[in-house]
C-alpha cells in the first residue's frame, strides 16, 4: 500500500512506523512525477515488511515541502528506522536505483545485487 502523507498525518505516521520510509514528493501535474508512479508500485510490492512507500503532494502539503526544503519535484527521500534521512534525490531514476536506496537504509543486500536476489528469489 502506498501511503499518502499530509501535513496532518505525517508526524503520527513517522512516529508509529518501525521500518524505513521512502517518500516521493510530487505534484499532480508533473510529467516526471507521473512517470515515477509505476516504479513506486514495484517498490511497494517488494518491500512489504521492511519499508513503507509514501507520497506527499507538495501543492497541498506546504509544511512538509518546507520541512524537507523541496523546491522542485519529484524528490525521493529515504528515512531509516532511526527516523533520520538517509538519502534524498531529485528527479526520476531506475527502479534498481530506488531498490538500492531502500536496501542501504535497512542495511540489507548491496543495492542492485539485493534487488536481483529479491526479483529472482535467490538469497
Amino acid at each position: 500500500m502506498i501511503y499518502e502523507l499530509t501535513d496532518e498525518n505525517y508526524s503520527n505516521f513517522i512516529q508509529t512506523t518501525n521500518s524505513a520510509i521512502f517518500i516521493d514528493f510530487y505534484t499532480q501535474n508533473c510529467p516526471a512525477c507521473i512517470e515515477l508512479m509505476p516504479l513506486l508500485d514495484r517498490l511497494d510490492a517488494n518491500f512489504l515488511d521492511n519499508a513503507q512507500i509514501c507520497r506527499v503532494d507538495v501543492t497541498h502539503n506546504p509544511k512538509l515541502a518546507q520541512k524537507y526544503s523541496i523546491r522542485s519535484v519529484p524528490v525521493c527521500v529515504v528515512i531509516g528506522k532511526d527516523k533520520m534521512v538517509k538519502e534524498a534525490e531529485l528527479g526520476v531514476n531506475t527502479v534498481e536505483h530506488y531498490f538500492g536506496m531502500i536496501e542501504r537504509a535497512i542495511g540489507k543486500g548491496s543495492g542492485i545485487t539485493g534487488f536481483f536476489s529479491n526479483l529472482f528469489g535467490k538469497k
